[in-house]
């Protein structure tokens, strides 16, 4: 993909993409983002973004195959990190199958280590995360929570659709994350995001430059500038948005 369009996206935090989405497509239906909570660890500040690799983990009892064959899919799973970022840049997204009562975590010191190294730009689970003060620098993980355990934690298989935060994600779709939570950008819409992202920012300075104008905030004139601002950024007949 582009540098420059990339650097655009991930120049701006996940909320503003998905306000820009939404101005690029004219509604307010667009629902390709998570819904519940995240924990974003302390590495986590600026946006990450990156196509999608996936897997599904488990943690609350052993594997019912022999030490060898789960070893075996662990590696398998690292070849298919190391294949895929090599052409773009990926964002592992791990589906924890206990959840909502995990119990193990995937994430600590040495698979972070191990996912940074790979080249990968972050990772997003719903399951666990621990050894957080020896987490790799620069590399965000957004999780569920925290946990003490790695109990039975093992790769049940990857490169299949998975679901985190209620948002559905399927390997190679565009992730753009960040400490609030994630979405999926639609990729016919990706080349409009920049235009989309200027258009939105011009439009909410209008009224947040009316807020700072005075000390005590004018109600008629606030409702002018939220008038402009709906103007500027409608793109399409029968626009519902209201704000």
């Amino acid at each position: 993909m582009n540098e420059e369009l990339l650097a655009a996206v991930r120049a701006v935090d996940t909320p503003t993409i998905i306000n820009a989405i939404e101005v690029a497509q004219g509604s307010r239906d667009f629902d390709g983002f998570t819904r519940h909570p995240v924990h974003p660890t302390e590495t986590c500040c600026q946006a990450f973004v990156g196509r999608a690799l996936t897997a599904r983990i488990r943690a609350s009892a052993p594997p019912s195959e022999e030490v060898e064959v789960t070893n075996a899919r662990r590696n398998r799973y690292y070849r298919y990190l190391e294949q895929a970022a090599e052409d773009e840049q990926s964002i592992i997204v791990i589906e924890d199958l206990d959840h909502p009562y995990c119990i193990g975590a995937w994430w600590g010191e040495i698979n972070a280590a191990i996912h940074k190294a790979l080249g990968l730009a972050g990772a997003i689970t719903n399951g666990l995360v621990r050894d957080l003060d020896f987490l790799a620098p620069e590399f965000p993980i957004l999780s569920g929570a925290v946990g003490v355990s790695h109990a039975y934690v093992h790769v049940v298989d990857f490169g299949q659709p998975v679901q985190v935060f209620g948002l559905k994600i399927a390997p190679g779709d565009l992730i753009h994350a960040d400490r609030h939570g994630a979405t999926v950008i639609p990729d016919h819409l990706m080349l409009q995001l920049p235009e989309a992202i200027a258009r939105l920012q011009e439009a909410e300075e209008i009224i947040l430059s009316e807020v700072r104008r005075n000390k005590r905030l004018d109600v008629d004139a606030l409702a002018a500038s939220w008038a402009a601002y709906r103007k500027m950024i409608i793109s399409a007949p029968g626009d519902s948005r209201t704000t």
